[in-house]
């Protein structure tokens, strides 16, 4: 049997999928090995940082650097697949083979592999834009499995449902969200593809292309969902006018690169940092503060 240690994303695996996480769980040394012999891989450590997925890199035939990703199946690692399978590799790592049905992937390793986080501030901001022109312009199918916008934005709802209004979250800054993603929902003229994550650490420097995105959601919307991404996941150590300035910044050059409006990319950071602070509420119980900071950040800009 492979020698698999799950230690790093266990927890989390239970924390959200309870007693079928604890199952996976059992079930992983064996499905490894299973995948391992059926592909031809040699399967090394996980990466050191794991999630909700158990994540290795392996050699497959004739050494090729791939990597391993299995997780529980459900939706999201489902959409995953189907958006890999429509980005061909275009501005995003491979998917190589899938199998659906036991929640595995293998993937191109990205290499070198840096994170985005370890450039500076403008270089980002400009290697975020190339990234998404490379991701753009995938059509939807016919009747396509992915979740829009607007089925995120009845995260709102649950909200109200669970407090009776808006708890501990302004209900102000709750109502203006919710008003703008009504807005912007409604002006998108055609949904297509989008990564849903495209955070620094879903970038990795490539050989293949200067930069690659990894880990997409795979959303039907407005890329300027990916821009809020980027946007509302700033470095953590910022004061804030130092948080303020960034953003600015950030803001304008995203806004010049993309050839869209200002007030655009306001907007959907705007609404997206509200939804995030719900989802870190709904998903931890706190963290939710830095989000709706960033929020009232916006808004004051626009």
């Amino acid at each position: 049997m492979i020698p698999v240690d799950p230690s790093g994303c266990a927890r989390k695996i239970i924390d959200v999928h309870g007693q079928t996480g604890v199952a996976w769980l059992a079930r992983l040394p064996a499905l490894v090995a299973d995948v391992a012999a059926r592909w031809s891989l040699i399967v090394l450590p996980p990466f050191p940082e794991l999630s909700y997925n158990y994540v290795a890199p392996v050699m497959g035939p004739g050494g090729a650097p791939l990597v391993l990703k299995a997780g529980v199946p459900h939706r999201e690692l489902w959409d995953e697949m189907d958006a890999l399978r429509l980005y061909d590799g275009r501005g995003i790592a491979r998917l190589v083979a899938a199998d659906r049905e036991r929640g595995v992937l293998l993937l191109e390793r990205v290499l070198p592999g840096e994170s985005l986080r370890t450039v500076a501030d403008d270089e980002q901001t400009h290697v975020v834009a190339e990234v998404l022109r490379g991701l753009a312009g995938v059509a939807l199918p016919d009747g396509h499995p992915f979740r829009t916008i607007g089925h995120l934005a009845r995260g709102f709802e649950r909200l109200r449902a669970t407090f009776g209004n808006t708890g501990p979250f302004p209900a102000e800054r709750v109502a203006r969200a919710e008003g703008l993603l009504r807005e912007l929902v409604v002006e998108t003229d055609a949904a297509c593809l989008i990564h849903g994550d495209l955070n620094p650490g879903n970038v990795l420097r490539a050989t293949r292309a200067e930069w690659l995105a990894i880990d997409p959601k795979g959303y039907a919307g407005d890329p300027l969902w990916d821009v809020a991404t980027f946007l509302n996941d700033p470095p953590a150590d910022l004061g804030a006018s130092d948080l303020r300035r960034l953003q600015v910044r950030r803001v304008a050059l995203l806004a010049e690169a993309l050839g869209v409006a200002r007030g655009d990319i306001l907007a959907w950071a705007e609404a997206h940092a509200v939804l995030s602070a719900w989802w870190s509420y709904d998903d931890h119980g706190a963290g939710w503060e830095p989000a709706m900071g960033l929020a009232e950040l916006y808004a004051g800009l626009g």
